[in-house]
């Protein structure tokens, strides 16, 4: 019967064992086999699939609702305005038929001081440059239309140049020589047309000039050309002029060479191209047309 007492663990044993086996919480109850399970992670949420996607709604005043309205906006700008100038000069034709059909001016004025009119709208340009070069008043419009950097003071050099040789051209050459007429149409059809291409399409450069493309060089000789030729060709019509047209060809050839030449020479920060060009192609042509 001791031995029986003895074997069988007192009460503070058993104490003991279920003092450490209690959890460390706040109660006294016991650890269940529930609370000693992991509890299994949460369900990811299932991921909705759209068989059908609308494209969200664009505004109008999105930017590329924006640009396309700015588009349009600058093409039917354009179409005005070529419109209007083309008003404008059907207006004036349709006026000096009008005075010539009264007997008010004669259809062919072959008078001297005929020249000197002519230059009065290039004279009235010449001081309207002048005046809002030296910032005596001033003209937002102009200096952005004629300038390339927006400075009144560039109105002092290539447009007011331009101006000149119209104004010289007139009073020299007139209409009865070829010389101001090729040098005009190498000047404000080749020179010019030179320059939009060359913008447009001028990544090959020149070698000796990166300022100048091979895209503009060969638009100004074969649009100065074909500009020649052409206001050639009216003047004759017209009775004014009377040439050889297989050397006039060749001749108009080597002065829109020439021209071309030195358009394209790095020289622009020395001599303004609306010099260089009408000048070299006034003294070419006179030395082959001879007046």
């Amino acid at each position: 019967m001791s031995l029986l007492v003895s074997t069988r663990p007192s009460l503070s044993f058993r104490s003991n064992v279920y003092l450490l086996r209690r959890p460390n919480t706040t109660t006294n109850l016991p650890l269940s086999s529930a609370s000693l399970t992991p509890k299994p992670p949460p369900p990811l949420p299932t991921p909705r699939v759209h068989i059908l996607h609308r494209a969200p709604y664009t505004s109008p005043c999105t930017p590329r609702a924006t640009s396309a309205a700015a588009a349009t906006h600058t093409i039917l700008h354009d179409a005005g305005v070529a419109a209007a100038v083309l008003a404008g000069a059907y207006a004036l034709v349709s006026a000096f038929d009008f005075l010539t059909q009264r007997n008010l001016i004669q259809q062919n004025s072959t008078t001297t001081e005929a020249r000197y009119f002519a230059c009065l709208v290039p004279l009235v340009n010449f001081l309207r440059l002048v005046i809002h070069g030296l910032s005596l008043a001033s003209d937002e419009g102009l200096i952005k239309s004629v300038t390339r950097e927006g400075k009144p003071e560039e109105l002092l050099r290539g447009p007011l140049y331009y101006v000149l040789i119209l104004i010289l051209c007139a009073l020299i050459f007139w209409r009865e020589s070829p010389v101001g007429l090729i040098s005009l149409a190498m000047m404000c059809g080749g020179d010019g047309i030179a320059d939009i291409i060359g913008r447009r399409f001028g990544s090959l450069k020149i070698p000796y000039n990166q300022q100048k493309s091979w895209a503009g060089s060969i638009s100004m000789f074969i649009f100065g050309f074909l500009i020649s030729i052409g206001m050639l060709q009216y003047y004759s019509v017209l009775g004014y002029l009377h040439l050889d047209w297989v050397q006039t060809v060749q001749k108009v050839a080597l002065v829109s060479l020439v021209a071309t030449v030195v358009e394209s020479l790095p020289t622009t920060e020395v001599v303004d191209d609306n010099i260089s060009v009408p000048l070299v192609s006034m003294a070419v042509a006179f030395s082959m047309f001879g007046y």
